[in-house]
């Protein structure tokens, strides 16, 4: 498939899946350790992933042992981010947290200059300034006392981006020593699953919580969360195959990036028209004009980066 097409497939469904996310995460979780979240999605990617490599014919025999590591490290690392991004999610609706994640073409051209010596052209540095103005209109935009909240939420949506995009990093390096991505997808949806069992396993508390939640809730959540898992994991195979057969990491990244953006933007005002419990924006008209104007900032930045 053609790493454009997978970039839109991903857009999609990474959009969609934030806002599952944050319905999951404020219907039945009502904001608080929704990270227990992880402990369903831990067993769900440790069930696909042998799935998914029955269903591409994968043989490990002729992988080296250090690939193998490697991918499962990606994973894992993926995983554990998803500590820093519930908490965002807890914090902030989903059209906010599509804009602080947007960091990851600048962190791209970070690690292509600290690892392959690449430099700065004064256009990407001007880039960067429309990017990262984009959180602070939106942190100081919000009443003075809750500031520091989304100062709070954009601080985590960050470290969820350092994390993700190393494990790309990481996953897109390790693809060059191979003949056959398709073999690293299961590989990384298991440590995704490892990542994410590490992540409620080491916090009992985090644990109990998921199981009072569920049981509180008859297992409705169940639906819901079987559908997020199948869409996370579609939109992250798709990311991390376009990220491999794209002609530069920082293309891909970007086009998708500036989508994103967009595509939340306009899906959170349809979504909450439609049905509020699943959109669960804020409709007035200084929260819309706020989200539009750092959506294009964001969008401006991106562009002016592959200038």
């Amino acid at each position: 498939m053609n790493w454009i097409a997978l970039i839109a497939i991903n857009v999609l469904a990474d959009s969609t899946h934030i806002y599952i996310d944050n319905y999951v995460s404020d219907y039945y979780f009502k904001g608080k350790s929704s990270v227990s979240q992880k402990l369903f999605y831990g067993y769900a990617n440790l069930l696909i992933a042998p799935l998914i490599a029955l269903i591409l014919g994968v043989n490990f025999n002729n992988m080296p042992i250090g690939s193998i590591f490697a991918f499962i490290a990606t994973g894992v690392i993926s995983g554990v981010a998803g500590i820093a991004y519930y908490r965002a999610l807890e914090i902030e609706n989903s059209t906010s947290l599509g804009i602080f994640l947007q960091f990851a073409p600048v962190l791209y051209l970070i690690l292509g200059w600290f690892f392959l010596g690449e430099s700065f052209s004064p256009l990407q540095l001007v880039a960067f300034a429309f990017i990262l103005s984009a959180p602070i209109l939106i942190v100081f935009s919000a009443r003075k006392k809750s500031r520091h909240l989304e100062a709070k939420a954009a601080f985590f949506a960050f470290i969820y981006v350092i994390l993700y995009v190393l494990s790309s990093f990481i996953f897109v390096k390790e693809s060059d020593t191979i003949s056959n991505i398709n073999a690293a997808l299961p590989l990384v949806i298991f440590g995704k699953g490892i990542g994410n069992l590490f992540i409620v396993y080491s916090r009992p508390k985090w644990r109990k919580r998921f199981y009072r939640v569920a049981a509180g809730n008859k297992y409705k959540m169940f639906k819901p969360m079987f559908l997020n898992s199948a869409i996370s994991v579609t939109a992250d195979l798709c990311y991390r195959l376009a990220l491999a057969t794209a002609p530069t990491v920082a293309l891909a990244s970007a086009i998708s990036d500036t989508a994103e953006p967009i595509i939340i933007f306009f899906m959170g005002i349809v979504l909450t028209l439609i049905s509020p419990k699943v959109g669960r924006e804020k409709l007035n008209r200084k929260s819309v004009v706020t989200h539009l104007i750092a959506t294009g900032l964001v969008v401006t930045g991106i562009i002016i980066m592959q200038i």
